[in-house]
């Protein structure tokens, strides 16, 4: 992204933010966070491409930046972010429960179950590789976290919101936007409650042994091999359920079983466990309980200021700063009071509707001189105007003398 528009759109990412949470209040800001059109269309005003899965990126980035100084402020802390910045959240959020009060340990174990269950329990084919955590100052929280089907050249967004949030692991998100799949791995699916628990009576009833035993004759592979002297690679480049070692699965279930999970969240918490260890436990649960795994896509969901890339159509930054200009004017009279607030976001509102008609009002020429003031030429040209003085109405119906018949 050119770094004249990650500063515009952290500048406006940051007053819009304000504007909303003086006008609505935080907890409605972080709901519009979970909403994938309101999410969307905010990227979009903010200069981005409006069909590029680039928006998350964008916005998620410019909301840190743009939010850090005035964080304390709101109310509203922005962590996580893209790649290693994704990483990082469990470390921000136990930092700032030390620094805030906030539940930090519990903050961080919501981030970890989130991200474990759109990559494990949740098994569309997208990869995460951004995750962003926005946390308020008393402990409600929003995430939105995107994956990218490599062979699709896809991207999907999960949104997650913490109020009205009953459960991690059945028909938790808020939304999720991307291409329908079809039929998948949808453990979080209301209808595959007996599989889960039927994954957690495995582990008790056959242990590691028996579920890898069973595993190994659903797919036809011995149950464990020898060392050996050299690798020997599959032909096919993705990465098949028959492709899981059996030996490494065997280790990972014995961690699980020796940990002992009560439910199934803290199953997917349990280190080692991702997605081809839960796929392999629903297999066996299905033969064994008859439990099916395998349900609908959850998916739900398949331009202010132009995009960078010119369409449809191109950033023009002196509309931009006359946007921030006029929203910061608008947040500073919101700070004032209610009244003068009301007053100021409404004049926003209307210097906002006077741009867009401005900017698609047509542009009318004389065409004489080709001056921008056509009303005004012909307004000279019928004589509207003698000496000094424009004549009235009446003075024209009195002062013009019509021509007699002949």
């Amino acid at each position: 992204m050119p770094p004249w528009l990650a500063e515009r759109m952290a500048t406006l990412g940051a007053v819009i933010t304000q504007a909303v949470v003086h006008h609505y209040g935080r907890d409605a800001f972080m709901q519009r966070l979970s909403h994938p059109f309101w999410f969307q269309s905010f990227g979009a005003v903010m200069g981005m491409d409006w069909h590029s899965s680039g928006i998350t990126t964008s916005v998620i980035g410019a909301l840190k930046r743009g939010l850090a100084p005035l964080q304390d402020e709101l109310g509203i802390y922005v962590c996580g972010g893209r790649g290693k910045h994704s990483r990082r959240t469990p470390d921000e959020l136990t930092s700032l429960g030390e620094r805030t009060g906030v539940d930090g340990v519990a903050l961080t174990r919501a981030s970890r179950l989130v991200a474990k269950v759109d990559s494990a329990a949740v098994q569309d084919g997208f990869e995460l590789y951004l995750h962003g955590f926005f946390v308020t100052a008393d402990g409600k929280w929003t995430v939105v976290q995107q994956g990218m089907n490599d062979h699709k050249r896809q991207a999907r967004r999960y949104h997650w919101h913490s109020e009205g949030l009953r459960s991690f692991v059945d028909e938790p998100h808020s939304a999720i936007d991307g291409p329908v799949q079809g039929e998948i791995v949808n453990l979080t699916d209301h209808r595959a409650d007996a599989s889960r628990q039927a994954q957690l009576d495995l582990l008790a009833a056959l242990g590691p042994d028996g579920i890898a035993r069973e595993y190994a004759g659903l797919t036809e592979k011995v149950e464990a091999q020898g060392d050996l002297l050299h690798l020997i690679m599959p032909a096919h480049h993705d990465v098949r359920s028959s492709d899981v070692f059996i030996r490494r699965l065997h280790g990972t279930l014995a961690a699980a079983a020796e940990r002992g999970p009560l439910d199934f969240p803290e199953l997917l918490l349990t280190p080692g466990v991702g997605a081809r260890t839960v796929e392999s436990l629903a297999m066996v649960a299905e033969v064994v309980h008859g439990t099916p795994y395998r349900f609908r896509d959850p998916a739900r969901f398949s331009l202010a200021h132009g995009g960078k890339d010119r369409h449809p159509f191109p950033v023009p930054i002196k509309v931009y700063d006359e946007t921030i200009g006029v929203l910061k004017s608008a947040v500073q009279q919101a700070k004032l009071g209610p009244r003068r607030g009301d007053a100021g976001v409404e004049a926003a509102g209307r210097s906002g509707s006077k741009a867009r008609a401005d900017r698609n009002r047509p542009v009318l020429r004389c065409f004489r001189c080709q001056r921008a003031r056509p009303f005004a030429c012909a307004r000279r040209a019928l004589g509207v105007r003698l000496g000094s003085r424009p004549v009235r109405q009446r003075d024209r119906q009195t002062s013009v003398t019509p021509l007699s018949a002949p």
